[in-house]
């Protein structure tokens, strides 16, 4: 194993989300939600194909000694240590990760110090040959949630528990590295804090240049910069803290030997006055001024990553790592996150900062962070793997990119010549009369384009609105552009535009007239996808195209899977089936989503809209009360559509909203939801419907794959949300 990061470039690092943090008397922990413990070692496998030189990996107090003076079972660290070794990835090695240590543990009298140091002695001893530790990951940041905010145990609420419990945890890291020390003298000290800063107006400068100082705290303790002559020295003695507080730091320093630096899109802070131009959620104040602080990105004044690593560097010229790079956003926004983080720290170091690398945050992805761990919802973000698969965890854009860079290559695609949304005139919500720093304007779109077939149709329309939104170059072509029924038409289109990726949208989807027009539905949904297929493989394009729930029978009744025995009823299933099978025989690597009856908030031909007009105006309306299907928010679609494109998902992947429902009971839904009386309205069997076709009495899909849109409720919640707006 090496004893120092290289120096010559860059590297690239992985780290795994492993908070486990307590609220109240609970304790969440991310690795047993992301299946970490359990797969172990088939994960460090999937780490080690990465090329990461380093792994930010957790060997928790919590986790190891959950019960004072008890044996520790080493055996599961130990195992996964020892691969890791043998991968050639240099563990950091997290002791406490946002958390506030086991329940004998107490920030206040002093066990949780004491106990800290005890542990990590502990940790040396079994593993004397561990070099790079993070005691504490982010001392700062956990004692504002946990002292300041209330969030997190012990739940306190007031500035002098919020700087006895940074005391605490800085304490505990010192005690840490010097019991860790004793055993191996050349251990190295990765002390990671997310590095914001703080904008103004005007008359709040005073307050922003107050939180700007507070930012590196936790670094001046440990390194015991900490004296009358600090900056800070009048508010922490003000707020109750004395000379003696101190005294510890400064006789047992402990600078950094790595500064790890943490930054994300809203790391960057804004404050202002004038809160009438502000939601009443971010208005708070300092018991001085009553003030809004939002994001910075938000009205335009965030300065950037260069500018605030360039910061750290002249302030304590100590090597730097970026130990947390993540968005949680769109997967080509990912990209350009950390595409973004990647050419500022390399700018820095040809200015002749030493930048260590980079992390890769998380690799297995986050639970419940928008709750800021308080309570489970059940929102998780993908990192480089989605772990929500139920055979093993897929691999997402992120681990080419992050691959590429490890290796020494770069990484190109199409999406990065587009600025990232943080950058673009979407982000700035806040609209201040006096604003200087504006988003430069969107890049003319330029390089290869994605490719829209289908150009009048539902799920056209909707691409092209998110894909202006997410900002992504593409181009809607309709019949007038190209023929899909002219194999030579298709070469001829693929060779003028040069797309990176097709997107089949286009369908013949009268399902009844399909009984009579066989030939013609075939053409559209069976041939045409076969023909675009054949010339993708051929030129190396992406491809995509749709399939229908209607390829089932009904006769499960319970959700189909994508592995599931196709067997339609109907010719316009008959052709959808077709076209599975025709469109994976010829491009293996396609992607094929079947999904529900779709319904969104752009376009007037569905199920929703229909009820919706036909309660508004008191006309007749029929559903049936004994067909069940899953329906799809077209939104959803489309950003999921987009993300597993991305991703270079192949196969068959069945993608609808998760829940089922009958016709009948969506249609009083709607009725609900709008207000309407449904008096006109007839719950009928399906036999009354007198449909020409048969359709399948139960078509619910779910998926076996992992990717999970939000609840039919949620959909519909945003559905009525989305016409509010429409209509105001």
């Amino acid at each position: 194993m090496k004893t120092e990061f290289t120096r010559n470039r860059i590297e690239i690092w992985g780290g795994l989300e492993c908070s486990l943090n307590r609220v109240e008397d609970n304790y969440m922990d991310q690795l047993v939600l992301s299946g970490h413990y359990k797969r172990g070692s088939e994960d460090i496998k999937r780490f080690s194909e990465l090329g990461i030189k380093a792994l930010r990996y957790p060997i928790l107090w919590e986790k190891h000694a959950p019960q004072k003076d008890e044996i520790i079972d080493w055996s599961y660290s130990t195992a996964r240590l020892n691969e890791l070794k043998q991968a050639g990835i240099e563990p950091i090695a997290g002791l406490v990760h946002h958390g506030s240590g086991p329940v004998y543990a107490d920030f206040f009298d002093g066990s949780f110090a004491e106990g800290l140091g005890q542990y990590a002695g502990k940790v040396a001893e079994q593993f004397p040959w561990l070099t790079y530790y993070t005691p504490v990951n982010e001392p700062l940041t956990t004692a504002r949630f946990c002292g300041l905010y209330g969030h997190w145990y012990p739940h306190r609420a007031n500035t002098l528990d919020f700087l006895k419990i940074l005391l605490a945890e800085c304490k505990g890291t010192i005690l840490a590295m010097q019991a860790i020390r004793k055993v191996n003298p050349n251990a190295k000290l990765v002390q990671t804090e997310d590095i914001g800063k703080t904008q103004s107006s005007y008359k709040l400068r005073y307050q922003a240049d107050f939180e700007n100082k507070r930012r590196w705290l936790s670094f001046d303790i440990l390194s015991g910069k900490i004296n009358k002559d600090h900056s800070l020295w009048g508010y922490l003695i003000g707020e109750g803290l004395s000379e003696a507080d101190f005294k510890f730091f400064e006789e047992n320093p402990c600078p950094p030997d790595i500064m790890g630096v943490n930054h994300y899109v809203t790391s960057e802070r804004y404050i202002d006055e004038r809160i009438e131009k502000f939601p009443a959620h971010a208005v708070g104040g300092n018991g001085i001024d009553v003030y809004a602080d939002v994001e910075a990105v938000r009205v335009g004044r965030n300065q950037g990553p260069e500018v605030l690593f360039k910061e750290v560097w002249e302030r304590f010229h100590l090597p730097i790592a970026i130990t947390e790079v993540h968005l949680h956003c769109t997967r080509e926004e990912q990209l350009r996150w950390f595409n973004y983080i990647w050419a500022a720290v390399n700018k820095l170091k040809d200015e002749g900062a030493d930048i260590r690398a980079i992390t890769a945050w998380a690799l297995l992805g986050s639970f419940d962070w928008c709750s800021l761990l308080t309570k489970p919802v059940g929102i998780y973000e993908p990192g480089l793997y989605d772990v929500r698969a139920l055979a093993e965890p897929r691999p997402t854009a992120l681990t080419k990119l992050v691959k590429s860079l490890a290796e020494g290559n770069e990484f190109n695609h199409p999406v990065l010549k587009e600025e990232g949304w943080w950058k673009r005139s979407c982000a700035v919500t806040y609209q201040l009369e006096d604003l200087t720093t504006t988003c430069p304007p969107v890049k003319k779109a330029q390089g290869n384009p994605l490719i829209i077939i289908g150009k009048t149709g539902t799920l056209a329309a909707a691409f092209t609105r998110i894909c202006n939104l997410r900002g992504i170059h593409h181009i809607t072509l309709g019949r007038q552009e190209v023929d899909i029924s002219d194999l030579a038409d298709i070469e001829r289109m693929v060779k003028h535009y040069n797309p990176w990726a097709i997107i089949n949208t286009a369908g013949y989807s009268k399902i009844d007239e399909a009984e009579n027009e066989a030939e013609n539905c075939f053409m559209v949904n069976s041939v045409a996808p076969k023909f675009l297929s054949t010339v993708c493989r051929k030129y190396g394009v992406q491809f995509v195209t749709y399939s229908s729930d209607l390829v089932f029978d009904g006769k499960k009744n319970n959700p189909y899977l994508e592995s599931d025995f196709v067997a339609p009823l109907n010719v316009y299933g008959q052709s959808k089936a077709m076209a599975e099978e025709n469109v994976l025989k010829n491009d293996p690597d396609a992607l094929i989503i079947r999904t529900g009856a779709f319904f969104g908030p752009w376009d007037k031909l569905n199920f929703v809209h229909e009820a919706l007009k036909a309660f508004s105006i008191e006309q007749e309306f029929a559903a049936p009360n004994d067909v069940i299907v899953s329906p799809t928010y077209v939104p959803d679609l489309v950003h999921t559509t987009l993300d597993l494109l991305l991703d270079e998902a192949n196969g068959i992947w069945n993608i609808s909203n998760k829940g089922s429902i009958s016709w009948a009971m969506l249609a009083y839904e709607v009725a609900s939801r709008s207000g309407y009386n449904p008096k006109h309205f007839k719950a009928v069997s399906l036999p009354e419907m007198n449909f020409i076709a048969s359709r399948p009495a139960y078509s619910v899909l779910t998926t076996e794959k992992g990717f999970e849109l939000p609840g039919l409720d949620n959909a519909l919640d945003r559905f009525f949300r989305e016409q509010e707006m429409i209509t105001m």
